[in-house]
């Protein structure tokens, strides 16, 4: 019965306009990411300390609420010890904040590669 109500009733579907919005391009990094020996998410190692390290660096940086949107989505691949940090983020104080999360999980600077970017807000 509810089901026939639902039916017949008129259907309202709102679009948004995307004019005058950039549209997002990553065509610049895609390419850059195919090069030989660029680290890609599908690099990950799924041995058990590799895969631990990621998921606690990925751990501490999404329980980091002062982080943005951005730098809770950054790429974090681990390769036998070696984490790679990849992605934008908004500052220089969360490139700092992740590379740190990072070093600390890894054990030591050298085992951090950095390739994080800065992307403030348009404005």
């Amino acid at each position: 019965m509810l089901f026939a109500l639902l039916a017949g009733a008129p259907c309202i579907v709102a679009a948004q306009s995307t004019e005058g919005q950039t549209k997002p391009d990553n065509t610049k990094v895609n390419k850059r990411d195919r090069n030989p020996g660029e680290v890609t998410a599908d690099q990950q190692k799924m041995n058990a300390a590799d895969r631990d390290m990621t998921a606690k660096i990925r751990k501490s940086v999404m329980d980091d609420k002062s982080l943005s949107t951005y730098a809770h989505n950054v790429k974090i691949v681990s390769q036998n010890g070696v984490v790679t940090l990849k992605g934008p983020v908004r500052s220089e104080d969360e490139v700092k904040t992740i590379v740190g999360k990072a070093v600390e999980a890894a054990g030591s600077a050298d085992k951090v590669v950095n390739q994080l970017t800065v992307a403030p807000p348009k404005q």
